[in-house]
């Protein structure tokens, strides 16, 4: 089952404070929202995920929260589940992501010369 509009348009509200530059795609049939070119959050079946990483985990904590780990979709890793609903914490890990990742670098093409 695919995301709905509806509620990638709800988590995009959510969070479209965090930044100037928040977007989302369509993406592995579901959605990946991005903030300043950063793909920050998995929306996979009205389920919002973020990566396990030290700092999200840390993030969680201060929070006094402590997520429920799935796998967004088969031979995916395991992701934590944000509570979308939680606008503070939403913000700040998208603001967190935002600051720790990579740009995502362009794949060549094999026949690309």
């Amino acid at each position: 089952m695919a995301s709905s509009k509806d509620f990638v348009d709800f988590v995009y509200d959510q969070v479209e404070p965090a930044s100037d530059d928040i977007t989302y795609r369509k993406m592995f049939g579901d959605y990946m929202l991005f903030c300043n070119q950063k793909p920050v959050l998995l929306i996979c079946d009205d389920i919002v995920y973020v990566k396990q990483l030290p700092e999200t985990a840390i993030l969680f904590k201060q929070h006094n929260i402590t997520p429920e780990v799935d796998i967004p979709f088969k031979g995916a890793r395991p992701h934590y589940i944000l509570d979308i609903e939680n606008s503070d914490l939403s913000i700040e890990m998208v603001q967190l992501l935002a600051k720790i990742l990579p740009i995502p670098q362009k794949k060549k093409h094999k026949n690309a010369k």
